[in-house]
């Protein structure tokens, strides 16, 4: 009992002194306890303590030998200068050079490089240190790379191809356009298509909350669904009210495919919005089922003229800069995030999916099934193309130009 009555005062002091000690004064302080105590004092005091009894004890020699201390030893110190081993990178003064060599086998060192066709992790650059004579573990490797300001990073898409010299005319073009068509209260939109999703119980990128150790299962190959196949979510995207439409398509990407979308979207949220309209704005990639050079999106566009009774203006981005167009980040990347970590079970789930994407910045869209078939392979004779009311701008006519309905 009486033991026990110490253990616990020796604990109480140790918690309501610990917050003003810093590591040298908890070893004084439990050599004092473990001094003051009779036989097994040391024990004691670090059952109480949490503290090893390596501490304690090089707290007892430093208070019976004061002498090995050293005189110049300021009080803000708790240890002894020195202590360790050396840096590797001042034993072996061969090691950092080394190391980048195999790091940036193509800038700073040989092409023929071991690691040069290798994932160059910490284990496989430590173990190619080794074979060179080094001795070195992979976490001083890390160690080394932070301290040579190197960090993990992924690839980045940056590199576009050609500029074509008036890119940044068209941009500035196209902002134009858009403020004139908005200052005029007409309609401005965005389109495109997104990839070609599998239907079925896939695996979808990201993650999701779920109890722990209970991930969702799915199939361990994308081999397509025979019955549910894939779809295609095609958008528009209104810029003035943050509002967008998409028809998840079960056939192939075409251009009619592309008009008939947009002409859903007219009929279920553009008319309402814009009833006054007479004119409609369409910025649109460069190439794809929309592209500039697509006669039959031409085509198509006639129609969707003609059956919606406005002037339709199309402007293209210069090619190699769709990651501009706005759909592709004020819609279509908040789909992906929407959806992340949930396999896309059927076409009903994927519409409900997109149809329940919202932001804090207000972004409402509304989705539905296009069960219609696409042929593909159709050739536009001169004849259809020369049909279509087609009147080019002046400034780069292939890439600007407006579809009047027929006459």
């Amino acid at each position: 009992m009486k033991r026990d009555a110490t253990l616990e005062a020796v604990r109480r002091k140790f918690e309501l002194l610990r917050p003003l000690m810093n590591e040298r004064m908890r070893r004084h302080w439990a050599a004092c306890e473990a001094m003051t105590l009779q036989r097994g004092g040391v024990t004691l005091v670090a059952q109480a303590t949490g503290l090893s009894r390596t501490t304690i004890g090089a707290g007892l020699r430093e208070l019976r030998h004061p002498a090995d201390v050293p005189a110049d030893l300021p009080p803000q110190r708790v240890r002894h200068a020195g202590a360790g081993r050396p840096c590797l990178g001042q034993a072996d003064p061969t090691l950092v050079l080394d190391l980048e060599a195999l790091v940036e086998a193509t800038t700073r060192g040989d092409p023929q490089s071991p690691l040069r066709w290798t994932c160059k992790s910490t284990r496989n650059l430590a173990e190619e240190l080794n074979r060179q004579g080094h001795r070195v573990s992979y976490r001083t490797v890390a160690a080394l790379l932070h301290d040579l300001d190197y960090r993990l990073q992924a690839n980045r898409k940056t590199r576009e191809g050609s500029s074509h010299p008036d890119r940044d005319a068209q941009f500035e073009y196209i902002n134009r356009q858009v403020r004139t068509f908005q200052r005029a209260g007409q309609p401005v939109v965005s389109v495109d298509s997104k990839k070609r999703e599998l239907v079925g119980d896939f695996k979808n990128g990201g993650q999701e909350w779920r109890p722990a150790g209970e991930p969702e299962e799915v199939r361990a190959k994308d081999f397509p669904d025979q019955r549910l196949g894939k779809v295609t979510p095609s958008g528009v995207y209104d810029l003035t009210y943050n509002e967008g439409w998409v028809s998840v398509g079960i056939d192939h990407n075409t251009a009619p495919f592309a008009a008939e979308t947009l002409r859903r979207w007219w009929c279920e949220m553009g008319a309402p919005l814009y009833p006054e309209a007479d004119r409609l704005l369409v910025t649109a990639d460069a190439g794809g089922s929309n592209g500039y050079r697509c006669r039959l999106w031409k085509v198509a566009l006639q129609g969707v003229a003609d059956a919606l009774g406005v002037r339709v203006s199309v402007c293209h981005f210069p090619p190699g800069t769709s990651k501009w167009n706005k759909i592709e980040h004020r819609m279509f990347c908040h789909i992906t995030k929407n959806w992340r970590g949930k396999p896309l079970l059927s076409r009903a789930v994927v519409v409900n999916l997109i149809g329940n994407t919202k932001t804090k910045a207000g972004l409402h869209i509304q989705a539905e099934l296009d069960t219609n078939t696409y042929e593909t392979g159709i050739e536009v004779s001169d004849e259809e193309l020369a049909a279509v009311q087609i009147e080019k701008h002046t400034f780069h006519g292939e890439w600007n130009y407006t579809i009047s309905p027929s006459p």
